[in-house]
């Protein structure tokens, strides 16, 4: 017959085994959760993409065109890249499907999150570094950066000269700082796109023709270079021998 501290033994460890299972159980479910939130927003902002690009094609402006040829006009480039203003993650995709390793910044943590899921689904977190900072206050030490891009970012900004002085900081000597964002032109095409979509698009009373001015006040010499809707500024030093 059993003895009575056997018995009493035994069910203890079904009962810890069962609130292990529980335990487990609930685990499993929270993360489930987790993961349906995180598909059902990356369904949603997938849909949003898709039709912001249907919209795109109307005015014959090729995203993923554009991209690339930010990337072209900057070659030569290489070193310790950084790109201010991360968004959704999609041109650091851009420089990294291209072989590049770089690091990232947006002041947006919900931004992040999205670059974050758009990265890891393309396979490219070993190559892109995420980080949050305030673009007027950067925790990089000077000269942290031999190539830096800025991509579509400036017509956003409260403060473009503060932003691009942190980014000139961070630049090595002989680095190169590439400036990307819309023409006039584009602006008004981003301007219909956004009214169709019922909303306003931001843009700052600084363009890149004031940044460019800017930049020569730093001994910077500028290739310019435009596609239909873009402007792209490369800027580097003059190298006194």
């Amino acid at each position: 017959m059993e003895k009575p501290e056997k018995r009493s033994q035994l069910i203890g460890q079904e009962n810890n085994f069962l609130s292990e299972l529980d335990q487990c159980l609930e685990d499993q479910i929270a993360k489930n959760e987790i993961d349906s939130k995180s598909q059902n927003r990356s369904d949603k902002i997938e849909n949003q993409l898709e039709k912001r690009r249907a919209l795109y094609a109307r005015f014959g402006y090729d995203i993923e065109k554009e991209r690339q040829a930010v990337i072209e006009a900057a070659k030569p480039f290489g070193g310790r890249i950084l790109e201010a203003g991360t968004g959704k993650g999609h041109f650091a995709l851009a420089l990294a499907r291209s072989g590049y390793k770089l690091v990232s910044f947006d002041r947006s943590e919900e931004q992040l999150k999205v670059a974050a899921e758009n990265i890891k689904k393309s396979g490219a977190n070993h190559l892109v570094e995420l980080k949050r900072e305030d673009a007027e206050k950067l925790s990089f030490p000077d000269g942290s950066f031999d190539t830096i891009f800025s991509v579509n970012m400036i017509h956003h900004l409260k403060n473009p000269f503060v932003v691009i002085s942190e980014l000139i900081r961070v630049l090595s000597p002989s680095g190169k700082l590439v400036i990307c964002d819309f023409s006039p032109k584009g602006m008004a095409m981003m301007a219909e796109v956004y009214k169709l979509e019922g909303g306003t698009h931001e843009e700052s009373s600084i363009g890149l023709e004031e940044v460019e001015k800017y930049l020569k006040k730093f001994g910077f010499e500028i290739k310019k270079s435009e596609t239909k809707y873009e402007i792209t500024l490369v800027a580097q030093r003059v190298i006194m021998k």
